[in-house]
């Protein structure tokens, strides 16, 4: 008589991954039709399909969704946002991140992934890097809410700590996006000025946020190509968030531009992500990365690349430290640069 098998393992886990595009499907259309801002305080299904002009047995349905995701707090038979929906998924709000998840839903999106694994990556098209920077220029105010929603806060009380932070003169945001990590650092600071430093589209729209915290006075933008252009001279402090890996090829060059660009003394900060157990965890990062690599842009660094680059170049010492995020931990590196007394002597510093 034939026997059952024997099993030891549960198929749960796999189940789970099954029914995960429905959580995110729910969560961008939740997005789309502008459901979260109606949650602000309870109300009912018929109340909220009225307002959106849905269909009402559906619209229930989908708020029981939205609920046994989590996303929702259903009571009572009324439904009202979490304090996480509240924060980051009302529209209007400086934290708002619904254009940010929709460009990056659309990144993670493979619309063929037997194909890529088949054939390997398509060629880029010609026209590639002229809409990249177009991209990611509309992207700007997506950049700001998602830079407020926490990081340019954590940053900045990180950086003011530092046992240098009170000489800091001038200090560059290379790569800053929509620049509130470098405004935040700049405020942070009596006197300091700053500069963020993007591609030329992206520099001038971050101008906006300068106006905004009326920092005109102490922030101005420089556009450029960091593998090509200059980047500044003269600073004490180089901080880059997630924006050096289009220096990947080469980054020991693209690291002794910043070195060179840094004042005797000055420090350089790098936040990026750290891919460990080759190339495969944290899962959040690599899992992260797989589609862009998929399609040929494989740019995530393992840890410790940037740090190995800084010493390098000639940066006297490299501090680092994992943070976690809301989107895994990032490596945290600091780089001093030594501290010339003359044009033959230094003065070493105790770490």
């Amino acid at each position: 008589m034939k026997e059952l098998p024997e099993v030891n393992e549960s198929f749960e886990e796999l189940y789970r991954m099954l029914i995960a595009p429905i959580k995110s499907k729910l969560l961008l259309t939740g997005i789309e039709l502008k459901v979260f801002d109606q949650l602000s305080d309870q109300r009912s299904a018929e109340a909220v399909a009225e307002a959106l002009g849905t269909h009402p047995e559906n619209t229930r349905l989908f708020l029981d969704g939205l609920a046994a995701s989590d996303m929702i707090i259903k009571k009572n038979g009324l439904y009202q946002n979490t304090p996480v929906t509240q924060t980051f998924l009302v529209e209007g709000s400086p934290t708002f991140l619904g254009q940010i998840f929709n460009f990056w839903a659309q990144s993670f999106y493979v619309s063929d992934l037997s194909k890529l694994v088949k054939k390997g990556s398509p060629p880029p098209p010609p026209e590639a890097v002229g809409g990249f920077e177009g991209m990611l220029a509309q992207l700007v105010p997506a950049m700001a809410n998602y830079e407020r929603a926490g990081t340019a806060q954590r940053v900045e009380d990180i950086v003011s700590q530092l046992p240098e932070f009170p000489s800091f003169k001038k200090m560059l945001d290379l790569g800053g996006g929509a620049g509130l990590i470098g405004i935040a650092i700049v405020a942070s600071h009596p006197s300091m000025k700053g500069v963020i430093f993007d591609l030329p589209s992206v520099a001038k729209a971050a101008e906006i946020f300068i106006t905004e915290y009326e920092m005109e006075d102490r922030m101005e933008v420089l556009g450029g190509d960091y593998n090509h252009d200059s980047i500044g001279e003269e600073y004490d402090l180089i901080w880059a968030s997630g924006s050096l890996y289009f220096g990947k090829g080469d980054m020991d060059s693209l690291m002794k531009k910043i070195y060179d660009a840094l004042n005797p003394g000055g420090v350089f900060i790098s936040y990026h992500d750290g891919l460990t157990h080759e190339r495969t965890k944290p899962d959040i990062m690599a899992l992260g990365w797989t589609p862009t690599a998929l399609m040929g842009q494989d740019m995530g660094f393992n840890q410790g690349f940037i740090a190995d680059s800084m010493l390098r170049v000639g940066f006297k010492s490299v501090r680092s430290r994992t943070l976690n995020t809301p989107m895994g931990p990032m490596d945290f590196d600091i780089g001093r640069k030594e501290k010339m007394l003359d044009s033959n002597k230094t003065i070493r510093k105790e770490e």
